[in-house]
């Protein structure tokens, strides 16, 4: 019989502890295991979470995966989302597109998003976890958690019973809606939403559809969808359900398919996965509490209207890793730790808003044009940010109020630098550092030993004008400037006051 008592903590073995194997989880281990910052995952589960679930990568998202260096095979994984066909009484009523591409959206080399199953995002971005030295374990669930000035202590039960103590600098909980993590805090969820429908989705193999297609069948119950799932055989099933008494069985999911398509229940030769779930929006009143922050479904829970669950978690991630990076790795002031919860609140409130309109609309196809030309324009994230925020600073004399400021993502364009032409500033971008673009000027003596290009022209050198611009690690400007006065107090700010400097 394994021994019961948790064994005392050592010094911490690991610089973070990331607290739940989803996408959130797995990205912010990622990037935090490519800075050489040591990073162990522990996953309640005996394995990953199955299923589709979150399917949907956005653009924002797909930029943030290209910089981990798992894109191409995301990319590989997945599709285009197939159009919509509408069913009535067992006959084709038409196709048309969710969404429609914003002709005014900011320009990304992933202007659509892809369609992936959730499993195999997570897949991938354990092989890309392991491979950057990074560990997983799964069976292995947060039981409690103390801090100290100087680490976090948490207790973790093992699925045979045998619990350990673990000692880490920081520890982040990824552990979904039901955090552990965040009730151990004593964080509360505020803005709980009443109102919206319960749903089931399942993985499931039909037959008798094509899978060119993403099926709807519109029905006064609630809405039924069969979404082709690429690298395998199954389909997404979403449906809405009318009242609370539902239990989510391979049977009901069969009858379901039934009730409200032209199929029958035998079409449905197997039901791989499913999970019924009652859709709430809210956020947790604070992201971090000492060294300890909360991230994805654990900071906030949103209906899975316009695929951003999943999609803005991985952006909390990407988020807070560089800033983790450079405090324990760079010795930056923890107070950058904070601009975490400054920055996120605000864009997952946001998003928050949108998940739950889209939500509410759902999927009609009698205003399909209008519901596809606002996804659209909304759901691509490459507009979300950090103007307001401490980390942005702008000291131009001249700048439009249009145009890119500090806090906006950079623009992804093409530029001449004094190396060559560059197709794309994302290309000079990638990397776990901070980048200076000194843009129709020199590089200044304060520059010594920082990451820095000097761009001579282009379009990114039209679009951002004559000056110097510090790039963050997660791709938004954090300094833009007409000379060197400022730069060296702000890169004091994140850690880089190195020789030279």
């Amino acid at each position: 019989m394994p021994d019961p008592t948790p064994q005392p903590p050592q010094q911490p073995a690991v610089d973070v502890l990331v607290v739940g194997g989803g996408p959130t989880g797995l990205t912010l281990a990622c990037d935090l295991a490519r800075r050489g910052v040591r990073t162990h995952v522990i996953e309640a589960g005996d394995q990953l979470l199955p299923g589709s679930r979150g399917k949907s990568l956005q653009s924002r998202t797909l930029e943030a995966f290209d910089d981990l260096g798992v894109a191409d095979a995301l990319r590989a994984a997945g599709s285009p989302f197939p159009p919509m066909q509408t069913w009535r009484d067992g006959e084709r009523q038409g196709e048309w597109q969710l969404i429609l591409p914003d002709p005014e959206a900011p320009v990304s080399r992933h202007p659509r998003p892809w369609l992936v199953p959730q499993w195999r995002t997570q897949d991938i971005l354990r092989d890309r976890l392991l491979d950057l030295g990074g560990t997983l374990e799964c069976g292995a669930r947060l039981t409690s958690l103390t801090q100290a000035a100087t680490h976090v202590t948490a207790e973790v039960t093992h699925s045979d019973g045998d619990r350990r103590r673990m000692s880490a600098l920081y520890l982040v909980g990824a552990d979904g809606s039901h955090s552990t993590v965040r009730e151990s805090l004593g964080i509360a969820m505020k803005g709980e939403e009443s109102g919206l429908r319960s749903a089931v989705v399942a993985d499931v193999r039909v037959e008798g559809l094509d899978r060119d297609h993403w099926h709807i069948w519109p029905d006064p119950a609630g809405e039924l969808l069969l979404c082709p799932l690429p690298g395998a055989s199954d389909f997404q099933l979403n449906a809405k359900i009318t009242g609370e008494e539902f239990t989510a069985t391979p049977e009901t999911v069969r009858s379901l398919v039934a009730g409200r398509t032209h199929l029958t229940s035998d079409a449905v030769t197997e039901v791989r996965w499913f999970s019924f779930y009652r859709p709430r929006t809210a956020m947790a009143e604070r992201f971090r509490q000492g060294r300890v922050f909360l991230a994805g479904d654990a900071a906030h829970v949103h209906p899975p209207g316009g695929g951003q669950g999943l999609n803005i978690g991985v952006q909390d991630a990407y988020n807070l890793g560089w800033k983790l990076g450079q405090v324990i790795g760079c010795r930056a002031p923890d107070t950058l730790l904070d601009s975490y919860d400054a920055e996120r609140r605000a864009a997952a409130a946001d998003t928050l808003d949108l998940s739950t309109r889209l939500y509410r609309a759902g999927r009609e196809p009698q205003d399909a044009d209008e519901q596809a030309r606002y996804r659209g324009r909304v759901c691509h994230l490459l507009s979300v940010h950090y103007r307001d925020s401490e980390l942005s600073t702008d000291l131009r004399e001249r700048r439009s109020a249009t145009g890119h400021q500090a806090g906006d993502r950079a623009p992804d364009l093409p530029c001449v630098t004094t190396e060559g032409p560059c197709g794309s500033l994302f290309d000079l971008l990638r990397s776990p550092d901070f980048t200076l673009l000194t843009v129709n000027c020199a590089p200044p003596p304060e520059a010594a030993g920082l990451r820095t290009h000097q761009v001579t022209g282009g379009p990114l050198a039209q679009e951002l004008g004559t000056g110097l611009f510090l790039i963050r690690p997660d791709q938004h400007i954090g300094l833009a400037a007409d000379n060197s006065e400022h730069l060296s107090r702000y890169l004091a700010r994140v850690g880089l006051r190195g020789a030279g400097m």
